[in-house]
């Protein structure tokens, strides 16, 4: 193998590190604004983790996140703005990021 055949290996495996590790913040992200949105619908601990559950289902139903998004303005639309819910999902990726990549993020 030569030098460039392995630097493009690395690179390869690196992408999809970097890919698989981004799922996972993504993942965690979901769960998190899931929890948030429960505890502002007054849900219970029980139903709060199936309703964390159902929207990480939702968001693999669509690649992005605008499916979890448009899930989310539907259940709080008496509670939370699209604008709020957005500004939620960002300040939790961030952490979710940290999690995940430490302090590369």
């Amino acid at each position: 193998m030569t030098t460039f055949d392995e630097r493009e290996s690395a690179f390869e495996n690196k992408f999809a590190h970097d890919a698989e590790m981004e799922f996972m913040a993504e993942s965690l992200r979901d769960k998190g604004i899931a929890y948030w949105a429960a505890e502002k619908l007054g849900m219970s601990t029980a139903e709060a983790a199936g309703y964390a559950k159902n929207l990480i289902k939702a968001d693999f139903s669509e690649p992005g996140s605008e499916v979890v998004v448009r899930k989310l303005v539907a259940d709080l639309k008496d509670v939370a703005d699209e604008a709020e819910i957005r500004a939620k999902m960002d300040e939790i990726l961030e952490i979710a990021r940290k999690k995940v990549f430490g302090d590369e993020a």
